[in-house]
């Protein structure tokens, strides 16, 4: 490690990581002599076969991808994300998508959610709170969730808890112009949905629940 790190001018801790990362693709692999151990490298070959196999794979989702490609040119879209920060980059999307008077209705396991990035989202909170949003939660149960019933006029939103054992693990957000479907659990994806027919949908399905 420590003659990769020279030869390359790299921090060790960084070879460190490349290394891992290219032993799992199959690049790389460590080899042990007396006391000391050796990163070899495959054979070029292999990155021929690699080659071939993201070949195979493209072709077998290619179907899928025109379907979706078609999707977009017509006056709708999905939008894939993946990562804590391209998440954030979907929540400030939602703010800045949102006009005034807007009804913005989640559907989450609030404390979930709020754990993912507690910094980020105490601000975003206090972000859309000053918006003039009509902000309704249905969340599941948690002593997190109890606490903020209480402070409702604090964040300009209303509450209500789902049934004690109801899991969620999506945040669902819905605004007249897209529906959000961020994943709680690893990994941490978001689609973004613009269509009216499936945010009409989405926001009958939540009125339904909410008035239960």
């Amino acid at each position: 490690m420590q003659q990769l790190a020279r030869a390359s001018g790299v921090k060790r801790t960084t070879v460190y990581y490349v290394v891992e990362q290219l032993k799992k693709k199959g690049l790389l692999n460590i080899q042990v002599k007396g006391l000391k151990e050796f990163v070899v490298a495959e054979t070029p070959e292999k990155l021929d076969s690699m080659l071939d196999e993201r070949k195979r794979l493209a072709q077998s989702v290619l179907p899928e991808l025109l379907a979706l490609y078609n999707f977009q040119g017509s006056d709708s879209f999905i939008k894939y994300y993946e990562g804590p920060e391209a998440m954030k980059s979907v929540y400030e999307g939602l703010l800045r998508d949102a006009l005034p008077g807007d009804d913005y209705l989640v559907l989450s396991d609030f404390d979930r959610w709020y754990k993912l990035a507690p910094d980020y989202f105490q601000g975003f909170l206090e972000r859309r709170a000053r918006m003039d949003l009509n902000i309704r939660v249905l969340s599941t149960d948690s002593a997190w969730a109890r606490e903020h019933l209480k402070i409702q006029p604090r964040y300009n939103w209303k509450i209500k808890l789902l049934p004690p054992g109801t899991v969620i693990t999506t945040n669902v957000v819905i605004i007249p112009k897209k529906v959000v479907v961020h994943q709680l659990v690893p990994p941490i994806i978001a689609l973004v949905i613009e269509n009216s027919s499936i945010v009409q949908y989405h926001r009958e399905m939540f009125e339904i629940i909410w008035g239960r």
